[in-house]
């Protein structure tokens, strides 16, 4: 490249406006900035103190902006830090060094988990609650109707019960129904072999209860033991538990993308994981919510509250349910939360 000076660096020039560049040298002579092409000819200049020059951030091509509009971009990061060194300009911006300082990096990315950890606790409870009032009772049922179409058609069964048997469990839940916030129309009860799911009962978001021929024939001639369990699925609708299951996952899952970004994807599944633990810590509080409502619903109805703690007996003696509450479970403990039953039912029957 001829010229009288040295190339401070080399790089692409780009006229004003254009997207072409040409192959050039930038060079200093007296106080001005000029770039020149590689027979010598100027091509742009200005004062040194009238050129925009971007601040380093990692290997990000250098700018450099001319009064013209025209602009030199080169790799040559040191040769512009020293250059700018010379001239006593910082050489590198705020960011850069961060990246360079790897235990500030490592505080900046603690820090971004920090400010995590507080929209997990604070704000996405919040926005939770915002969705679930905003959001029109047709979803709910929408989502119910489809969760019980695929599972009729995938995992359950036609219910095998006997009238008489299938009658007087739908007496009891129609009293603890009659009995609760939203009344008993908000409530629909329906039978079915559990196949693979076996002895089960749970709720979907729009009031629709699902209660297994196994289930049943655990609770043997124990009615009122089958009736608490169903009083408490009815806890996990009156407060929509499934509801803020959903909209909570979104949110951690939106959150995790938030800071996850592209710090890389054993980073990532940490996070990924320790959102999954945080859900099944919400997951455990739900359902001894549950069993305090169906408690709650039982005494209201007049049954023995007690129904619900026998069920759990009944797990423990038959099923062998000696579970305790870990931070990898979903539930409560078994023995948990039967002594929590009985002590509630102690309290509120003392009070």
């Amino acid at each position: 490249m001829a010229s009288d000076h040295p190339a401070i660096a080399v790089g692409e020039w780009h006229p004003a406006g254009s997207s072409r560049s040409v192959l050039s040298g930038l060079v200093e002579v007296g106080d001005r900035l000029i770039v020149r092409d590689e027979t010598g000819a100027d091509l742009a200049g200005g004062r040194l103190s009238l050129v925009e020059i971007s601040a380093r951030v990692g290997r990000i091509p250098r700018r450099i902006s001319f009064p013209d509009g025209s602009l030199f971009e080169t790799n040559d990061n040191e040769a512009m830090d020293r250059f700018l060194a010379e001239k006593g300009r910082a050489g590198a911006g705020i960011v850069h060094r961060l990246e360079r300082f790897h235990p500030r990096l490592i505080a900046f990315v603690a820090a971004t988990i920090l400010l995590g950890v507080l929209i997990y606790r604070y704000a996405l409870p919040a926005l939770v609650e915002v969705a679930i009032a905003v959001t029109p009772p047709i979803v709910p049922r929408m989502m119910s109707a489809s969760t019980l179409e695929t599972m009729d058609r995938t995992l359950l069964g036609e219910s095998k019960l006997d009238e008489a048997r299938r009658g007087k469990i739908v007496d009891g839940f129609r009293r603890i129904a009659a009995v609760s916030a939203a009344g008993e129309a908000a409530y629909t009860l329906n039978f079915r072999e559990g196949g693979p799911m076996g002895p089960n009962a749970f709720a979907l978001p729009d009031g629709t209860l699902i209660l297994t021929d196994e289930l049943v024939e655990l609770a043997g001639d124990d009615s009122e033991m089958i009736v608490g369990v169903l009083a408490h699925e009815i806890g996990h609708v009156q407060h929509k538990h499934s509801l803020r299951q959903i909209y909570r996952a979104a949110g951690v899952a939106a959150l995790i993308m938030l800071i996850a970004g592209d710090i890389g994807s054993g980073a990532e599944d940490v996070l990924v994981e320790g959102g999954g633990l945080l859900a099944l810590s919400y997951s455990r509080s739900a359902e001894a919510e549950a069993d305090r409502h169906s408690v709650e619903l039982m005494m209201k109805a007049g049954l023995d509250p007690a129904a619900i703690a026998r069920f759990f007996e009944l797990l423990e003696t038959k099923l062998d349910d000696h579970s305790d509450t870990s931070i990898f479970s979903t539930h409560p403990g078994t023995p948990e939360r039967r002594k929590a039953i009985t002590d509630l039912i102690a309290e509120l029957r003392k009070n």
